[in-house]
């Protein structure tokens, strides 16, 4: 749907990555591209190829055209591709400046999405390079940092905030807002409303993942909704867990969301019923989609989804 496989927890690369083995990360790695960046030149990526198995140097802009192709869809309105660009370039600063980016490969960015965000230099078209070049070398940032660039398929009526959506341990960034979400009038029928069935020891499995010894799964509830209706823990037996690692857990693509209306069994088989396609955080790409089409600036549709932020031109 919008974005290859956007929301192994994107989970917009975000807190969802799975764990890898870590090469000992570039000394100067994050100084040097934040270094550049911050400088107003635009920087040079190590970028580990993961279908190659190999290190390649590329610009950041570039680089971001990959991105941009893999994570939304490329006929969409301009605008949104643009939004989405803004976000993918200060996804990638933050991430190599909080985390050296992807030290498990040793390099600046990972085109693998489980490690860093999704890539696609073939589905690149002129559509993705304007809106890459229109907003050449933006960031959003709130105070003297990138914020946490988030974003999902479809975050339902309401987005999220990320204690909600993310079951983020850290204190809640004060730009990430639950606004209405105009995505709602857009977004196709198998994202406003789906079920999922799973086996029992597919949940047994998820509880494993999760370091949860499982029981038999005889019952499966949801222990605590958070304010726009997500489950932010589950239940199995007497496990409690949260809602988002469970999620993931259990595979973020088949469980579209934590959006959950019933959870019902029958037999051996487990069923979810629910909205929404994501996390829920930050921008809501169909939302962005509806922003655009009802003619909102890239900068706008960020803006909405981002509470006290800047955009700023780093290079040009």
């Amino acid at each position: 749907m919008v974005g290859m496989l956007l929301l192994m927890l994107f989970m917009g690369g975000c807190t969802f990555f799975k764990k890898a083995p870590e090469k000992p990360p570039q000394e100067v790695s994050e100084n040097r591209v934040i270094r550049m960046a911050e400088a107003g030149e635009e920087p040079i990526l190590k970028v580990f190829i993961h279908e190659k198995e190999e290190t390649k140097e590329m610009k950041f802009e570039e680089y971001l055209q990959g991105v941009v192709a893999a994570e939304m869809k490329t006929d969409w309105p301009l605008e949104a591709l643009a939004a989405q660009a803004i976000l993918a370039r200060t996804f990638t600063l933050e991430a190599i400046k909080s985390k050296g980016g992807a030290p498990m490969h040793g390099t600046d960015a990972c085109t693998a999405v489980e490690h860093f965000q999704a890539y696609d230099k073939e589905a690149v078209n002129d559509r993705v390079r304007e809106a890459v070049e229109m907003t050449r070398g933006q960031v959003v940032t709130h105070g003297d940092d990138y914020i946490k660039a988030w974003f999902s398929a479809y975050a339902g009526e309401k987005t999220a905030l990320a204690k909600e959506g993310l079951a983020f341990r850290e204190e809640e960034p004060p730009y990430i807002v639950s606004v209405k979400n105009p995505g709602a009038k857009y977004a196709p029928p198998e994202d406003k409303e789906w079920t999922a069935s799973f086996s029992k020891d597919e949940i047994k499995a998820a509880l494993a993942e999760l370091d949860q010894e499982a029981g038999p799964v005889e019952k499966v509830t949801i222990a605590q909704k958070g304010p726009t209706g997500r489950a932010v823990t589950i239940k199995i037996d007497d496990v409690e867990v949260d809602g988002a690692d469970f999620r993931v857990a259990l595979g973020s693509t088949e469980l579209k969301s934590i959006l959950l209306e019933e959870i019902s069994q029958s037999g051996d088989e487990v069923t979810f019923r629910g909205k929404g396609y994501g996390h829920g955080v930050g921008m809501c790409q169909w939302g962005a989609y509806g922003l655009a089409v009802e003619g909102r600036k890239p900068e706008q549709i960020v803006e909405y989804y981002f509470k006290d932020v800047e955009l700023k031109k780093l290079w040009d």
